[in-house]
């Protein structure tokens, strides 16, 4: 099975000068737990609702004047459509992510795989993505 398979197609995004909290209301409204970040079609980064409390709300910062691009994590992981999805959840599993921003082959983004997703079709790959993504103490 292919990534295009079984990623979500409709993927919202948002832009880096957008309010922290803006993606925290697009997020909640969704019932999604991450945004990839774009600029000029660029894809730039990716926010998660856990930066947003980590980054902005544990630390006292308002949700309203903090930044997207001032919390975003930079590295955002990719994969291509049409691939196959063991090849998808071995790259969530090298890089320690629960969530992957799917292009095509012209670098467009093309849709979201995240490990919600891979449990759908594969118990086994969910759950080894999960075990390499669950941090140490």
């Amino acid at each position: 099975m292919k990534v295009q398979d079984l990623m979500k197609s409709a993927v919202e995004t948002i832009a880096p000068m957008e309010s922290t909290k803006e993606a925290a209301r697009k997020m909640h409204d969704l019932h999604i737990g991450s945004l990839p970040v774009v600029d000029n079609g660029q894809l730039v980064g990716i926010i998660t609702d856990r930066d947003i409390c980590v980054r902005v709300t544990a630390t006292g910062r308002d949700a309203i004047s903090t930044r997207v691009k001032e919390v975003m994590g930079n590295a955002v992981k990719t994969c291509y459509a049409d691939i196959e999805i063991e090849a998808a959840a071995k790259l969530m599993i090298d890089h320690h992510v629960r969530r992957l921003v799917v292009l095509d082959r012209n670098e467009a983004i093309s849709g979201f795989l995240s490990v919600d997703d891979l449990a759908k079709t594969s118990h086994e790959l969910a759950s080894q993505v999960l075990e390499a993504t669950i941090p140490i103490h």
